[in-house]
């Protein structure tokens, strides 16, 4: 484009300069080369009439090329932001949702710790009336009213778990702490002492007692780190360390749930807790359960 403007131009320097010339051309010939001049001048210009037309032609083409790549753009950052969106509202779903699952796995474990505490109630009252024929069969001489009356002890501990958990599930936390403690007290040793403490854990927790909450779940993973409770007590210790202010301590303990337990429904809320903290996560070996 650049040499067909300077061709033009030099030629119409020429014709000028020749224009210029003219009258040292002889009369005759004066005629003949005012035409040609003339023919060469009307070529020159449909010829530079033909050039601006190719140019504009080849402006308009290219102004057609930026607007479709800016329509282009505009449409994918359109669509990233579509899916951005789409993305956070998909997280926040999972969130919510992993958050109900575990609501229901954990109403399902205390319904069947109930259901045990049940079976072991009717299991101790067959073993009384079992005694107690037994009983009736080696003094038949002596009637009911004869009998010494039983010694005052602790609530058989299927009954103190029993009306520890309705309590608890009745939103009774006051009275269910008491219950839960008194099985404690009395019955340390049992498999349903590690529930215990995390229930009254729990307790402690949603009142905002946090540091006596890591105590009590502490309790369960120290003596009873082959329970029901073990993966949800270090899942809620993480949490209750976050919320005293030790956030390093804490994440160590998310990560540990996701390490002892990578299969578990606490798992994947500790995953969830350690994204909302922007740590993030590693697939690595599963150590054995403690």
């Amino acid at each position: 484009m650049k040499l067909q403007r300077h061709s033009t131009l030099f030629v119409l320097s020429a014709l000028f300069l020749a224009v210029l010339l003219l009258p040292t051309i002889p009369a005759g010939g004066a005629n003949k080369d005012m035409i040609q001049l003339q023919t060469q001048m009307q070529q020159m210009q449909d010829q530079m009439a033909r050039m601006q037309q190719s140019f504009d032609e080849r402006m308009g083409v290219m102004k057609n090329l930026v607007e479709q790549n800016t329509d282009a753009a505009n449409k994918a950052t359109t669509a990233i932001v579509g899916l951005q969106t789409a993305l956070d509202k998909q997280q926040a779903d999972s969130s919510a949702k992993v958050d109900q699952v575990s609501g229901q796995i954990q109403a399902l474990n205390d319904t069947l710790d109930e259901l045990k505490t049940r079976l072991a109630k009717v299991s101790k009252q067959l073993e009384d009336m079992q005694a107690a024929q037994q009983n009736l069969n080696a003094q038949p001489g002596q009637t009911q009213g004869q009998m010494a009356p039983p010694p005052v002890q602790a609530p058989p501990p299927d009954v103190l778990y029993n009306n520890a958990l309705r309590d608890y599930n009745g939103g009774k936390s006051d009275i269910a702490a008491q219950e839960f403690g008194d099985y404690i007290k009395y019955y340390s040793n049992t498999d349903l002492a590690g529930n215990s403490y995390f229930y009254l854990a729990e307790i402690q927790y949603k009142q905002g007692n946090f540091q006596q909450a890591v105590q009590n779940y502490d309790q369960v993973l120290q003596n009873f780190p082959g329970g029901n409770k073990a993966a949800s007590a270090e899942l809620k210790k993480g949490m209750a360390l976050i919320q005293l202010g030790q956030k390093e301590a804490g994440i160590t303990a998310l990560k540990h749930v996701v390490q002892r337990y990578p299969r578990t429904n606490e798992a994947l809320q500790a995953k969830d807790q350690l994204r909302r903290l922007g740590v993030m996560t590693t697939a690595s070996k599963p150590s054995a359960a403690r």
